[in-house]
């Protein structure tokens, strides 16, 4: 398996980015996919994260209303749309992929994706 997160960068607060994780090597429509973000020092922690078909979505408190999860499979895509950003926002975002249900737990994870750095900062 394969994933390819992409979309990071440079952004003033109160601005937007929209994170893609692109996979391969699997068959997509079967894995859920989950965003997580680990900042220097701190733990990796859940973002957001999107069942296999689409149809459920969990998003952590603290980025509720701002950020936004969705995939396309016939792309084999997973996006997070982040609006409103805040320079507490600032971090390395991961994709990541398992078989099964949509967990906010990074530990459920199988397969990673090597990261896409966001930096909020005027």
């Amino acid at each position: 398996f394969q994933l390819q997160a992409s979309g990071g960068g440079l952004v003033q607060p109160g601005g937007s980015l929209r994170l893609s994780c692109a996979a391969s090597g699997l068959t997509f429509d079967d894995y859920a996919i989950g965003w997580f973000r680990q900042a220097p020092g701190k733990e990796r922690e859940g973002v957001s994260c999107i069942s296999s078909r689409g149809d459920t979505t969990y998003y952590a408190d603290f980025v509720k209303g701002r950020f936004t999860i969705s995939r396309d499979n016939a792309k084999n895509t997973v996006y997070l749309q982040m609006d409103s950003l805040k320079p507490e926002d600032t971090a390395v975002y991961y994709c990541a992929t398992r078989w099964g249900l949509a967990l906010m737990d990074p530990e459920s994870y199988e397969y990673w994706g090597q990261g896409t750095q966001v930096t909020v900062s005027s």
